[in-house]
């Protein structure tokens, strides 16, 4: 089995800003050698047949990705709209400034198969790409961010992949990403 970086993978997960919220400690062409010469410790059924999750441990300084939102940080939260390429449109986002999240134990990167790919415009030359990567503190997968659930049931015209939306996972995630939220670069706040 071969995978690659796809493009939308290796400008999200390795910026050219270097933003600690990204992939830390690691190029994108050494990310994607260990994903080819490494075993995951498991492998996990995304949220349709041509997604999969690898789940490896973490060898970067990478932080988790999605952070509890409590009263004392609750200040700290942050929203805009933006788009995630210049062909989508903007969506609502949040995400925590000036927080210092742990450093994730597990590396996820999700995978999509060469035909999924293919129909989504972004044809590779490897078995599955790389499509994004949660950096969790458990080996196992977060849920989708609501926004990310709609556009995929939007369909590949708008950014996503063409899956119906099914409407108990989309509830799991809001009660997940009501609690919780991603982070950004900022001033870090110490107690």
């Amino acid at each position: 089995m071969s995978i690659i970086l796809t493009a939308f993978a290796r400008t999200r997960l390795f910026p050219r800003d270097r933003r600690p919220s990204a992939i830390q400690d690691c190029t994108a062409e050494a990310f994607e050698q260990r994903l080819n010469d490494e075993l995951p410790l498991k492998v996990l059924d995304g949220y349709a047949p041509f997604c999969k999750l690898h789940v490896h441990r973490n060898w970067t300084s990478t932080r988790c990705t999605a952070t509890p939102i409590t009263d004392a940080n609750r200040h700290l939260l942050r929203s805009a709209y933006e788009a995630r390429s210049r062909d989508e449109l903007p969506v609502l986002v949040r995400w925590f400034e000036g927080i210092d999240p742990p450093v994730a134990d597990y590396l996820l990167p999700i995978l999509y198969s060469r035909e999924q790919l293919a129909k989504e415009g972004s044809p590779i030359d490897a078995d599955w790409g790389v499509v994004g990567c949660l950096y969790t503190a458990e080996p196992e997968e977060i849920p989708m961010v609501p926004i990310t659930m709609l556009r995929n049931a939007l369909g590949v015209e708008e950014g996503g992949s063409g899956i119906s939306l099914d409407r108990e996972a989309y509830r799991r995630a809001v009660a997940f990403w009501e609690q919780h939220a991603n982070w950004r670069r900022g001033t870090a706040v110490h107690g």
